[in-house]
């Protein structure tokens, strides 16, 4: 006879929410439970809500931990409660209705639904054509790793740095390297994607040993694939802070750029550890807020 799931009654900033097996182990190996992540994602969530609240949020669910099955959800659940704000996508042939993570409650009923990872759109649901951030999403393909996708970092950011365009180098909390370009939310998806795709062209032409714009994996040559794609309407990805289902309990950190060109190494950032690194170095998210004019991008690159 399965055994029976426990649930416990909460108030989160007025409002009940019921957790349901908060001592079920999610990350085996580090044994974290899945109440060490709500308290994770309570404590973070200050710094982390500003970048979701206004943004579809897609929910990926992993209800018992890092390696059972686990999937993809953009509707919002039909027993969700009646104060977790929709939206509805006018574009969706099928009429989807997203969560949008805009308060504590909500973010706290999404973890204990199964949602390890934090993913929302580039763009906001008041402009949803428009996004709020392009990404350089570098993914190293064997035997090229971590320090191959922060060598490749580097080189980008000397080029964004050139065009006098302010990002912001994170972690994947994984084995890759995002930047994030703050963006005034006057461009399209379309035209965001080709100025990415153009820039990461460049660098291909000067880079050709070490970068890969193949999109299939087989191809790839064991190089750090440039992923421009990732720059489209309804993508998304492990967001700033978001923990990441790998042994560890990974966390994927905002860096300083002293840090991008030293070397760090990712698996410092941890569920357990991360409020040292805060204490640190304050939330260098804070640089998301500022905006940048895409046009010379789109100038000089497309």
């Amino acid at each position: 006879m399965p055994k029976k799931e426990e649930t416990v009654q909460v108030s989160v900033d007025g409002k009940v929410l019921s957790l349901g097996n908060i001592d079920k182990v999610y990350f085996p190996e580090a044994k974290i439970t899945k109440g060490e992540l709500i308290g994770y994602y309570t404590e973070m969530a200050p710094l982390i809500i500003p970048h979701l609240d206004k943004s579809p949020f897609v929910m990926v669910r992993y209800p018992n931990g890092i390696y059972e099955e686990f999937f993809y959800q953009k509707e919002c659940p039909p027993y969700a409660p009646e104060w977790v704000t929709r939206y509805s996508d006018p574009d969706s042939k099928s009429g989807l209705t997203y969560v949008v993570c805009d308060k504590l409650p909500t973010l706290i009923y999404l973890i204990n639904l199964g949602c390890i990872e934090i993913h929302a759109w580039a763009s906001t649901v008041y402009s949803p054509d428009n996004p709020e951030w392009a990404v350089f999403d570098l993914d190293p393909d064997p035997p090229s790793g971590y320090q191959d996708a922060l060598r490749v970092a580097r080189w980008i950011g000397d080029i964004l740095n050139e065009l006098k365009i302010k990002f912001l180098v994170k972690t994947s909390g994984s084995k890759g390297i995002h930047i994030l370009v703050p963006l005034i939310p006057r461009y399209n998806y379309e035209q965001v994607q080709r100025g990415v795709e153009g820039i990461c062209r460049f660098l291909l032409k000067q880079r050709p040993d070490e970068c890969t714009m193949e999109r299939s994996v087989k191809n790839r040559q064991g190089k750090v694939y440039l992923d421009y794609l990732q720059n489209g309407r309804g993508r998304t990805m492990a967001g700033i802070y978001s923990v990441r289902p790998n042994p560890l309990g990974m966390v994927s950190t905002p860096l300083l750029w002293e840090e991008v060109l030293n070397g760090v190494n990712p698996e410092d950032y941890q569920i357990r550890n991360f409020s040292k690194r805060l204490q640190l170095v304050g939330d260098l998210s804070v640089t998301m807020q500022n905006k940048n004019d895409f046009t010379i991008v789109l100038h000089y690159f497309t």
